[in-house]
C-alpha cells in the first residue's frame, strides 16, 4: 500500500493511499469524493504523462509518500431548492382537488346512483356553477317557493362541496332537499329507497334551478338556464283528413331519441323524435281527430341535452320495460339539418368560416380571400369566462371575444354521457362519464372516479347488459367573425 499526497488548485490533500493490486480509476474515485471532479475531467501527472483508468502502478514507477499534480474542474454544487418540495399528498385538500384535475365522487346513500350521476354531468357545466355562485336569498324571485330556494341554494354547496374535496362526498343534505320539494323521490320497497329515473331527476332539477335563477325581469335572455340548456322548437301541426293547418312554438330542455328497428344512429332518432301523431279536436270536423305533427329547431343552446327514450310502459307485464337497442352517436354531432330555414340562413356563414379554417389547416385555399374571413374556434365557455354570464350568446349572434362576435355554428362537441346498466327500469346502475377541461375523460360511478380513454366513451351505446347511453350532453362549438 502506497501513500501519496495530491495537490489540486490550491489544496494539498495528504495520506491518499494507493492499492497498487488496483486499476487507477479506484483512486481517481477516491479524489472524486475528495475533490468533486468526476475522473472522466481529472488529469494527474504521473511519469510518461497522463494517468490512465487502467494503467499498470509497476509500470508507472509512484513512489511512498511522492507529490502528485492533478487538474480538473468540479462540478457544480447542487444547491438546496428555494422552496421545500411538498408532496400531493401533503397539501390541503382543495388543493390536492385542483391538483388531481377533476373533482370527488358521491357517497350512494342506498339507490341514489341516479341522482348522484344527474349531479356530475350538471356540474360539467361551468356556466351553470357561475350562475349558482351567484345566487343569494336576496336575489331570490317572490315566485320562487322556500323549498325550490333551498335546493338550489343545496345544488350551490353540493358544487363547492365537489370542488373543494379529494374524498367523496355524502350529498346528505342535497338529498333530503330533493325528496322534500319532489316526494316521488322518496319511494320506500321493503323498507329501503327504491331505485328512481334520472331523466326525471335531471329535469326536475333543471326545471327548479330554471325558475330561481330567473332574473326578476321579464326579458327570456334573464332565464339562465333557457339560456344554456332551452331548444326553440316551430312545429307543423297538420291533419290530413280535414286539411287544417297548424303552426306552434315550444321550449324544451332536451332532444328526444326515439329508438325503433330502423334506428341504428343518433340521427336517426332525433330525425323520428321530431315527428308524431297526435290526438285533437278538428273544428272542421266537429270531432276528434289525428294530427300530424312536424318539428325544426328554431334557436339552438350552448348545451344540447338529448335522451335516448329507452323505457317505455308494457301493457302486457304492467311495468317499464327497457328497449336495448344499440344506438351508436358521435364525439360531434352536426343538426344544421334538423334546424328551420330561417335558422339554417343564420348558420350558413359561420359554417362556411369554419370550413374555410379547417380547409386552411389541410392546406387548402378558402373560399373567402378578405383579410376579414380569419376565425377563430373557440367553444360556448370562451365568451363567458370574464364576465360568468351565461346568456349572452346562446343566440345564433351575440357574446363577442378579443377577435370578434361569436356566432353559433350548428356543431357540438360531447361532454357528457349518463348511462343506465341493467334490464330493468326500476333497478340497475346509473353511472356519469364526464370530459374535464383538460380533455380527460373520467367515469363517475357514485364514489369512485376513474380516468376513461374517449375512444370507449362511444362504445357505451347499448346492445347488451352494459352500460348504455341514457342522457348525453353536447357543447356548442363557435367561430369568431
Amino acid at each position: 500500500m502506497l501513500t501519496v499526497s495530491v495537490k489540486w488548485q490550491k489544496k494539498v490533500f495528504e495520506g491518499i493511499e494507493i492499492d497498487p493490486t488496483l486499476p487507477p480509476y479506484v483512486f481517481k474515485a477516491q479524489l472524486y469524493d475528495l475533490t468533486g471532479v468526476p475522473p472522466e475531467r481529472q488529469k494527474i501527472m504521473v511519469k510518461g504523462g497522463l494517468l490512465k483508468d487502467d494503467a499498470d502502478w509497476s509500470a508507472i514507477g509512484v513512489k511512498d509518500g511522492q507529490k502528485l499534480m492533478m487538474m480538473g474542474t468540479a462540478d457544480e454544487i447542487v444547491k438546496a431548492p428555494e422552496k421545500a418540495i411538498v408532496f400531493a399528498e401533503d397539501l390541503p385538500e382543495e388543493e390536492q382537488a385542483t391538483h388531481l384535475g377533476y373533482s370527488a365522487g358521491l357517497v350512494n346513500l342506498g339507490n341514489t346512483c341516479y341522482m348522484n350521476s344527474t349531479v356530475q354531468c350538471l356540474k360539467s357545466v361551468p356556466e351553470l356553477k357561475s350562475a349558482l355562485s351567484n345566487y343569494a336569498l336576496a336575489g331570490r324571485s317572490n315566485d320562487v317557493d322556500q323549498t325550490s330556494h333551498m335546493l338550489t341554494v343545496a345544488t350551490r354547496e353540493l358544487f363547492g362541496d365537489l370542488d373543494r374535496s379529494v374524498n367523496a362526498v355524502s350529498p346528505t343534505q342535497f338529498w333530503m332537499i330533493l325528496r322534500k320539494k319532489f316526494p316521488q323521490f322518496s319511494q320506500l320497497q321493503n323498507g329501503m329507497h327504491m331505485q328512481q329515473d334520472a331523466e326525471e331527476c335531471w329535469t326536475q332539477l333543471l326545471y327548479t334551478l330554471s325558475q330561481s335563477l330567473k332574473a326578476p325581469t321579464s326579458s327570456e335572455d334573464s332565464d339562465a338556464v333557457k339560456a344554456l340548456f332551452g331548444v326553440n322548437l316551430r312545429s307543423r301541426v297538420h291533419c290530413q283528413e280535414s286539411g287544417e293547418e297548424s303552426s306552434e312554438t315550444e321550449s324544451v330542455y332536451s332532444l328526444k331519441c326515439h329508438i325503433s328497428h330502423e334506428v341504428n344512429h343518433l340521427h336517426e332518432g332525433l330525425k323520428h323524435g321530431l315527428k308524431g301523431e297526435l290526438e285533437k279536436t278538428s273544428p272542421a270536423l266537429g270531432r276528434t281527430a289525428l294530427y300530424l305533427k312536424e318539428s325544426l329547431i328554431d334557436s339552438l343552446p350552448r348545451y344540447l341535452t338529448v335522451q335516448f327514450v329507452r323505457f317505455f310502459w308494457k301493457r302486457e307485464t304492467n311495468q317499464k320495460a327497457k328497449i336495448l337497442r344499440k344506438v351508436d352517436y358521435p364525439l360531434e354531432l352536426d343538426i344544421f339539418d334538423l334546424c328551420s330555414e330561417e335558422l339554417r340562413k343564420k348558420l350558413e356563414a359561420p359554417r362556411q368560416k369554419l370550413r374555410d379554417e379547417e380547409g386552411k389547416k389541410l392546406g387548402l385555399q378558402p373560399k373567402s380571400s378578405s383579410k376579414d374571413s380569419d376565425v377563430k374556434m373557440t367553444d360556448a365557455e370562451a365568451s363567458s369566462k370574464e364576465s360568468g354570464e351565461s346568456s349572452t350568446v346562446t343566440q345564433q349572434e351575440g357574446g363577442s371575444s378579443e377577435k370578434g362576435t361569436l356566432h353559433m355554428t350548428g356543431i357540438y362537441d360531447l361532454v357528457s354521457v349518463l348511462t343506465h346498466k341493467g334490464r330493468s327500469a326500476d333497478s340497475g346502475h346509473y353511472v356519469a362519464w364526464v370530459k374535464q377541461e383538460s380533455g380527460k375523460w373520467i367515469q363517475y360511478d357514485d364514489s369512485h372516479p376513474s380516468l376513461q380513454r374517449e375512444e370507449d366513451i362511444t362504445k357505451l351505446s347499448g346492445g347488451g347488459d352494459w352500460h348504455m347511453a341514457y342522457i348525453i350532453m353536447y357543447k356548442a362549438r363557435f367561430v369568431s367573425m
